[in-house]
């Protein structure tokens, strides 16, 4: 059975303190572990989650079955939580941007490279390309924005030469031959290497497919607009591209400059929240060594103070 463990969960609950009761959202339902978490802190607290897994749908039955008419699920995307949440709603917002271990080891899935499967990855499989066919008819200009933008990876352009190569072969149809290939391309897995070759390369192809840049882009201004002043906004994240992405994002709300080059007047910047947490936060020793999928997750928070002009 697949047990799904919540990263970062205590410094989670340690921002938003849902033992003081109010109503929070949770933006990435998953495996339940976060919003079981903070409904379990008080009976005061009330929560919203928010997934587009349709399996998701069925795992949030229990957390409904325990919690009740505290606990509402919306079968959507976060991207379209305004379609159902209003301005200064929630007394805090947590996202985490991971994909849960249920999508990960459910072979139909198509998200691991450990068991062979159609390579499916799209976050809501009622929607959208399949990795498969991306990979067959996506162009060159696509397929080198997944695997070295989205994907990091240094040896980007003999992936890509390898997937065009592959076309019409069924080597792109299935996980492990797909992963076969990749690993190939980039010189194959070394003696001692703790990650798969192909790791970095399937990663990128997942977020180009689902769009997840562009779709934190347009909820990360929602979801600070949802808070109440007061409120806080944590988001937890496992690739660079997004934390960056999130921490411009906070400096901004906090009138701080967005990047080194921001020559922008301290005068015009206004100042819309305030950051938690002065370094990044990251798991304990003790947690990667309990949940090694957590080693990547960084987490960055804020408390709101006003509502911006976004």
């Amino acid at each position: 059975m697949v047990k799904h463990v919540p990263v970062l969960l205590e410094e989670s609950l340690g921002f938003l303190k849902p033992e003081d009761g109010g109503r929070f959202a949770d933006l990435t339902y998953g495996g339940g572990g976060h919003s079981d978490a903070i409904l379990g802190a008080s009976e005061e607290a009330e929560l919203v989650s928010f997934d587009c897994d349709p399996d998701a749908l069925v795992r949030s039955e229990k957390t409904s079955s325990q919690f009740g008419d505290r606990f509402t699920f919306h079968d959507l995307s976060f991207q379209k939580m305004d379609e159902v949440s209003s301005p200064e709603d929630f007394d805090g917002v947590l996202m985490d941007l991971g994909i849960s271990s249920f999508q990960l080891m459910e072979p139909l899935k198509g998200f691991s490279f450990r068991l062979d499967a159609p390579i499916d990855m799209r976050l809501d499989p009622r929607e959208g390309q399949s990795a498969a066919e991306f990979l067959e008819t996506a162009s060159r200009e696509s397929l080198v924005r997944a695997v070295r933008e989205y994907g990091e990876e240094r040896r980007w352009n003999r992936v890509v030469n390898a997937i065009l190569d592959a076309r019409g072969t069924g080597v792109l149809q299935r996980t492990m031959s797909a992963a076969e290939l990749v690993s190939n391309a980039v010189g194959g897995l070394r003696i001692r290497q703790r990650i798969h070759p192909a790791t970095k390369t399937f990663q990128g192809i997942r977020i180009a497919i689902n769009g997840e840049m562009e779709a934190l882009a347009v909820t990360l201004p929602k979801a600070f607009r949802s808070l109440k002043p007061g409120g806080v906004l944590a988001v937890i994240s496992f690739h660079s591209l997004e934390d960056r992405m999130v921490k411009r994002f906070m400096r901004k709300m906090a009138g701080r400059p967005v990047h080194r080059w921001d020559r922008s007047v301290l005068d015009d910047r206004k100042v819309c929240a305030e950051m938690l947490n002065t370094k990044i936060i990251i798991p304990s020793k003790e947690e990667v060594e309990a949940n090694p999928r957590s080693r990547s997750a960084r987490m960055r928070v804020l408390r709101k103070i006003e509502q911006p002009n976004l």
